[in-house]
């Protein structure tokens, strides 16, 4: 198998793994990006925990999944997106289910939407899921998506 992006092959390995019932997917090799992107992956419970493991080699990263993962993938080439088209992004790469959640307190209800999925950009501040690059108003290259 030819690696073309080491991403891209550590994600569908992952994916692979969680269709098929596993519990633990091994990524090789390793490399920053990938932390940080199953970082973002962890903080939104999409997978358990995962262990970097130093080999004296390329390293191996082992995921332990929790079967919530559903899809993820890179998009490849890396889009320059601004604030503003990150919307439009969303629209595009996440599926369309949208719910809201009715959040009453002592003086009034408020709506949240919940989102399902994210979308991992990489900008200025670090590699962060859009609603975080939305808060902090950043925007970068999109290196990927999950839900």
């Amino acid at each position: 198998m030819v690696k073309v992006s080491v991403l891209n092959d550590g994600l569908k390995n992952m994916y692979n793994a969680e269709k098929r019932g596993k519990r633990q997917a091994m990524i090789r090799p390793s490399s920053k990006v990938i932390v940080k992107f199953l970082s973002v992956m962890q903080k939104h419970g999409y997978i358990d925990e995962f262990e970097s493991v130093d080999d004296h080699r390329a390293g191996k990263i082992v995921v332990e999944l929790n079967g919530r993962l559903n899809k993820c993938g890179v998009i490849s080439p890396r889009f320059d997106i601004s604030v503003k088209d990150i919307e439009s992004w969303t629209a595009r790469l996440l599926p369309s289910r949208q719910c809201f959640q009715i959040i009453r307190s002592v003086m009034h209800a408020s709506l949240k939407m919940l989102n399902f999925g994210y979308i991992v950009l990489t900008t200025s501040a670090g590699i962060m899921d859009h609603e975080e690059a939305r808060r902090k108003n950043v925007g970068g290259k999109v290196l990927g998506f999950f839900y």
